[in-house]
């Protein structure tokens, strides 16, 4: 059995860390904790039981989240609710959301993610997490071999009318040369075309933990590739428009073509290693972004899961 099979998150409640049931009492136990030491032994780790409420979710975050980021060239549908605090995707309620590390297709990344479940779903929901170690072992050895030469993202940003996201939304400015300096800085190549703008990068497919030294699967090529799609409109989408004009799409860094069947290996065996955090009001998952991927299951009835992350 492979050693990491039986992963899951650490559960930390009152009782486990013998503390008040409140907010007041996770936040003492959190100054008391190795933060960084437990959560890259752990990977994640689920805050169950303190009673946390949106009103009270600051102090906790400050002490989680030491340094707060914006959702800067991320390509989800997300709203921002607080100081650098957004719902974790908008994405219909109806569909899976493949394993992924976030902005992983990006040159910056963070290295944590916090959840927070404000309202629970009636039925599923769950938040699934995969040791990115384990997803990178689940893959075939040509697969990985093919990967080995990275991958070249390519994003088409609306000026505000298209499919997708626009460049003012996706990189929270209004300023062209906020947005090319940010994407000078990440290495990135670009041009502004007649309906927006027009992103290129190429980024290896894993990456080694900067602590552990584990190597990962790390990239987004089955959630930026037409085969990973199970949303009928985007399937739709992808016959009517070539590949150029798609709001993001992916190949391997030569512009060679991803086949089909790589992509459906690399989403369905990260979702079959996953583990479900299934959420109640009130519970926290906080994941280190690079041992951990994590998605979404499908749900019915309302859902709202906040999310935040920092360096």
């Amino acid at each position: 059995m492979n050693e990491h099979a039986s992963w899951k998150p650490l559960e930390i409640t009152p009782e486990s860390a013998g503390c008040a049931p409140s907010a007041e009492g996770l936040v003492d136990h959190l100054r008391e904790l190795d933060l960084a030491e437990v959560l890259t032994a752990e990977k994640a780790l689920v805050f169950r039981g303190f009673g946390v409420r949106p009103e009270t979710l600051d102090p906790v975050m400050d002490l989680l989240l030491p340094r707060r980021l914006a959702y800067v060239h991320g390509n989800s549908p997300r709203t921002k609710v607080g100081r650098n605090v957004y719902t974790s995707t908008e994405y219909p309620s109806r569909y899976t959301i493949s394993m992924h590390n976030e902005l992983s297709y990006a040159a910056q990344w963070p290295a944590r993610l916090l959840f927070f479940c404000q309202i629970a779903a009636e039925t599923g929901g769950a938040t699934p997490v995969v040791d990115a170690e384990l997803w990178l072992d689940s893959l075939d050895p040509q697969l990985r071999a093919d990967f080995a030469g990275g991958l070249r993202y390519q994003q088409n940003l609306h000026d505000g009318m298209g499919l997708g996201k626009s460049w003012r939304e996706t990189f929270e400015t209004d300023s062209r040369d906020e947005v090319e300096e940010f994407l000078a800085g990440a290495g990135a190549t670009w041009e502004w075309t007649a309906d927006g703008l027009r992103v290129v990068q190429l980024r290896p497919a894993t990456l080694r933990h900067p602590v552990t030294g584990a190597e990962v699967w790390f990239n987004q090529a089955d959630q930026w590739h037409p085969a990973g799609l199970d949303d009928d409109i985007a399937r739709v989408m992808t016959q009517v428009m070539g590949p150029d004009e798609l709001p993001q799409s992916v190949t391997f860094a030569d512009g060679s073509p991803i086949p089909d069947e790589y992509v459906t290996q690399i989403r369905d065996r990260g979702l079959e290693a996953a583990v479900d955090v299934d959420w109640r009001v009130g519970d926290l998952l906080l994941i280190d972004n690079v041992l951990t991927a994590h998605g979404r299951r499908p749900y019915t009835g309302d859902r709202r899961v906040l999310v935040a992350m920092s360096d």
